[in-house]
């Protein structure tokens, strides 16, 4: 097991997100763990460490906000990307606040989601 990879938290109860999401990012060389319940991924923040953490907002039960306010508690070095169907200039605001490394909305290119994500990974080898 290379520890060297970076290792990805996706994050949506959309689980077509997922589904897209994952391979794609594994295809690039990650480790992905694909969540479709933010309880799970929120059990699962207690166990491993993710270099990027890709998660919706909007989710039933414990939300993005909440999410990303535990990964940056327990990992400040995380980069948390924001995906979003609701993305308001106050949504958007509040997150950058919190730490959010970038906020994409909804519907998204593949080719989006994974330019982020490098530029996040580039951030994450400078440190």
């Amino acid at each position: 097991m290379n520890s060297n990879r970076i290792k990805i938290m996706v994050l949506d109860d959309e689980p077509i997100v997922c589904k897209r999401l994952k391979p794609a990012l594994e295809k690039q060389g990650y480790e992905v763990d694909a969540f479709t319940q933010s309880s799970e991924a929120m059990e699962q923040l207690k166990q491993v460490e993710y270099d990027i953490i890709i998660t919706d907002l909007k989710m039933k039960g414990i939300d993005g906000m909440q999410l990303l306010g535990e990964a940056k508690r327990r990992s400040p070095k995380t980069e948390v990307i924001v995906i979003t169907g609701f993305a308001t200039m106050e949504t958007a605001k509040e997150s950058f606040h919190k730490g959010v490394f970038d906020f994409i909305a909804k519907p998204f290119k593949l080719s989006e989601i994974q330019e982020v994500v490098n530029r996040a990974e580039a951030k994450i080898r400078r440190s």
